[in-house]
């Protein structure tokens, strides 16, 4: 969990889950002890933290987080669970994957990287790839393209606020960007943009990611919730800055020039996302 970080997430309906599941997140949305959405990533990233700095580090939390994101439309209850552990789980196997055993030893020693891996390999043993599925998808200094294509310019919805110089970013409320759409727009939104390239670009052009959303979508119940929320980015970016971007709108236009032969447009407005993002993840290395 890192705190200049965006999220895409998935909000299913009460009813797309198990049975046992239905009254834990009915019960979990009453209760006046779980973590409100104002400081709900400060709640992840304070765990995080508390583990990553233990002696010895834990790189995965024992237990699989109780929490959830949720979202309620008229009188139906939306839940994305944040699966805390099971994240964990894939951003540790990534890290670890393209990290020299050397450099990685210097984060977390040997003996809990491999007891780690275990663990994991234990758990994807009891049951089949469903339980692999993640409701909350992480980046960290930008947005990716792809993760635009499911939304329209109109849903946006942009809250001004500015944070304490010096606060945590994960603290500071009132501020953030945010989008959200239903499933059945957002797997049409995906199916379009692929269509379109294969169409102009060719089978096998690049798609930015694109195939995987679409493949991702279609994980979920067919009357969910999509959103995209600039998490921490927001602080990164000053009240100009956020006004003037519209990354979707401008992405979609890019694709309507495409189709219609508008080429130049497509490149212009193309290149102002990439451009943008690009200028964001810089800000990493001079951190």
């Amino acid at each position: 969990m890192l705190p200049y970080a965006a999220y895409l997430r998935v909000y299913e309906p009460l009813t797309a889950f198990a049975e046992s599941e239905r009254k834990v997140w009915a019960d979990y949305a009453d209760s006046r002890d779980r973590p409100r959405r104002a400081n709900a990533l400060h709640a992840e990233h304070a765990e995080s933290l508390r583990r990553l700095l233990g002696m010895p580090p834990e790189p995965v939390p024992s237990q699989e987080s109780p929490n959830a994101y949720l979202r309620r439309v008229e009188d139906r209850l939306y839940v994305c669970p944040w699966q805390t552990r099971l994240r964990s789980w894939l951003a540790f196997s990534r890290l670890r994957g393209g990290t020299p055993a050397k450099l990685m030893d210097r984060f977390v020693p040997q003996a809990i990287a491999e007891q780690t891996v275990d663990d994991f390999d234990r758990y994807k043993r009891r049951g089949d790839s469903s339980m692999l599925r993640t409701h909350i998808r992480t980046t960290a200094w930008h947005v990716p393209p792809s993760w635009f294509v499911p939304f329209d310019g109109n849903e946006r919805w942009l809250v001004l606020g500015s944070a304490t110089p010096g606060q945590d970013v994960t603290t500071a409320t009132g501020r953030n960007l945010i989008y959200v759409t239903s499933m059945a727009q957002a797997r049409r939104r995906a199916a379009r943009a692929l269509q379109v390239m294969r169409r102009h670009l060719g089978e096998t052009a690049p798609n930015f990611d694109v195939e995987d959303i679409a493949r991702w979508l279609e994980e979920f119940h067919p009357h969910s919730l999509v959103e995209l929320d600039y998490g921490g980015l927001v602080h990164l970016m000053d009240d100009d800055a956020l006004q003037a971007d519209q990354s979707v709108a401008e992405l979609s236009a890019a694709l309507t020039g495409l189709d219609t032969g508008q080429e130049e447009l497509a490149y212009a407005m193309y290149q102002r996302v990439i451009l943008r993002w690009k200028s964001m993840q810089l800000l990493e290395s001079a951190n």
